[in-house]
């Protein structure tokens, strides 16, 4: 279809070349000479761009704006002036001009300003896409190659990357691929994590930076001199934080952007507990036992949060004023924004922030949530549309406003799961759906990440805990029995415990308020 153009200029006639050279390169061009002209035309026939001379007898190029855009509020219009002022620019922005050229224009900005209104989609989706199948040959190669844990935070980084500028563009199929190549990547991370895993935990092998000791490595050095708020988003993804990212930036710059490891299982329970006590869950159950809860006994398993940051801070030293706060709902997040200022002469905060894990799982207990989320583009939009309506927000800016560094982290990530696979157990078995801990369990030891014995991997053996089953990939563990109606219900929706880039490779983020 050919693009319908409006120019409207009072000297129109001088501008003879500029349409010859529109014409030539296939545009339809109609002239007016001044704005209430331009202004009639536009409610009489539907333009793809306009032309608007800013200084035209009558009414201004400037009223025209506005009129027009009273009656055909998305059409792009490109404000041509003389004048370099300020004011006019700022009037103009402020009117959501498309774009601002300052005369004399000559042929060729105009045709990029008309390509850059009118096909960037196209223009954009051809360049995203061969950027893309240039790198997709370099990531398919580093993926034949033995990767050690930088390599795949590094390759993890740039599927992020990838997934989130495809995501931009209509064109779905470099999508597909994408998501192939993802695929792959998880396949194998699995394996390097099976491999590797063990033998960080028990010095054989030289570990990367893993959550349990993230406050005495990366917190605690922040503290010199510096007042440091720490928000631990439960359930955060890498690619999540990405998406939040310029909206923190608004407030701070940012001194680290890092990724780092959680442990297994990536659930709550383990990884957040560990983050706080500066110890894995076998070294918190020996030595505390009292805020230990076992897989057995009933209630919360992180009622000890506070206690056991509390034990990490005095092994490491640190006699500071700190405080620790959870929030767990909507008014609870109101009430801390509320009394921030009474903590912000404290060295530390730490700041737990759970609504992201409830979004997760009221995404599979609630239809409405299950579909606003359907898949990883509008799981991460609800992430970044529920932030900027959330206390949280609030909260952030108030950091922003006190000065104080702020770090931002999570105890695991979530992956979407797609693939059931059966597991036999006991009845009082664990009822994640990622990881499962007990005895007697029967499962397809090649699907599965075994451990055997749990204190290899640093876990409590408790009563029935006599080895632990790890989901990998995007599999997801079903019972036999009502096999189909487990599928139905927990199939495509975001879980967390198992191996996966998602829920292992985690943001840990150091920002500087501007």
């Amino acid at each position: 279809m050919q693009v319908k153009i409006l120019w409207a200029d009072d000297e129109i006639d001088l501008l003879k070349p500029h349409i010859l050279f529109l014409e030539s390169k296939g545009y339809s061009v109609d002239t007016v000479n001044n704005g209430a002209d331009a202004v009639e035309k536009c409610i009489e026939q539907n333009y793809d761009i306009v032309f608007l001379d800013e200084n035209m007898p009558g009414i201004s190029g400037l009223e025209a704006l506005v009129q027009i855009k009273e009656e055909k509020p998305f059409i792009p219009i490109v404000m041509i002036t003389k004048s370099e002022e300020e004011s006019i620019m700022e009037e103009a922005i402020g009117s959501k001009i498309a774009d601002y050229l300052i005369k004399p224009v000559n042929p060729n900005q105009i045709l990029l300003t008309i390509k850059k209104n009118l096909d960037q989609s196209k223009l954009v989706s051809q360049k995203t896409n061969s950027n893309y199948q240039q790198e997709f040959r370099q990531l398919g190669m580093a993926l034949n190659n033995r990767m050690d844990a930088s390599e795949w935070i590094d390759l993890f980084k740039k599927l992020v990357f990838w997934e989130l500028e495809l995501e931009k563009i209509e064109d779905s199929g470099m999508r597909e691929i994408l998501n192939m190549q993802k695929k792959e990547a998880n396949s194998l991370f699995s394996r390097f994590i099976e491999n590797n895993y063990e033998d960080w935990l028990n010095g054989r092998e030289e570990a990367p930076q893993m959550i349990h000791t993230i406050i005495k490595n990366r917190v605690v050095p922040q503290l010199k001199g510096e007042k440091v708020a720490m928000v631990v988003i439960d359930n955060l993804r890498y690619d999540q934080w990405e998406m939040l990212k310029p909206i923190f930036l608004k407030y701070f710059t940012i001194e680290e952007d890092d990724i780092i490891f959680s442990i297994l299982p990536t659930a709550t329970h383990y990884a957040r507990n560990a983050l706080f006590a500066g110890l894995m869950p076998s070294e918190i159950q020996k030595l505390y036992p009292k805020l230990w809860v076992t897989e057995e006994e009933e209630g919360g398993k992180n009622m000890y949060e506070k206690e056991l940051l509390e034990t990490n801070l005095k092994r490491l030293g640190k006699n500071i004023k700190w405080s620790y706060n959870k929030v767990t709902s909507y008014e609870g997040g109101k009430k801390l924004v509320d009394t921030f200022n009474e903590l912000k002469d404290n060295d530390l905060n730490v700041i737990v922030y759970n609504f992201v894990d409830m979004l997760s799982h009221a995404r599979t207990e609630m239809k409405v949530i299950k579909e606003l989320a359907d898949d990883e583009a509008a799981y991460r939009s609800l992430t970044v549309s529920w932030f900027e309506h959330s206390p949280l927000q609030d909260i952030i800016k108030k950091i922003a406003d006190s000065k104080a560094k702020l770090i931002i982290t999570t105890d695991h990530g979530t992956i979407k799961v797609t693939n059931p696979i059966k597991i036999v157990g006991q009845r009082d078995l664990n009822s994640n759906l990622r990881y499962k801990a007990g005895r007697g369990m029967s499962y397809k030891e090649k699907e599965v990440f075994v451990v055997k014995n749990p204190q290899d991997a640093f876990l409590p053996k408790g009563q029935l805990s006599s080895e632990f089953v790890f989901a990998k990939e995007n599999d997801f563990f079903v019972y036999q029995n009502n096999f189909n109606h487990f599928v139905n219900h927990y199939g495509d929706t975001f879980q967390h415990g198992g191996i996966s880039l998602e829920e292992i490779l985690i943001p840990f983020v150091v920002l500087k308020a501007k």
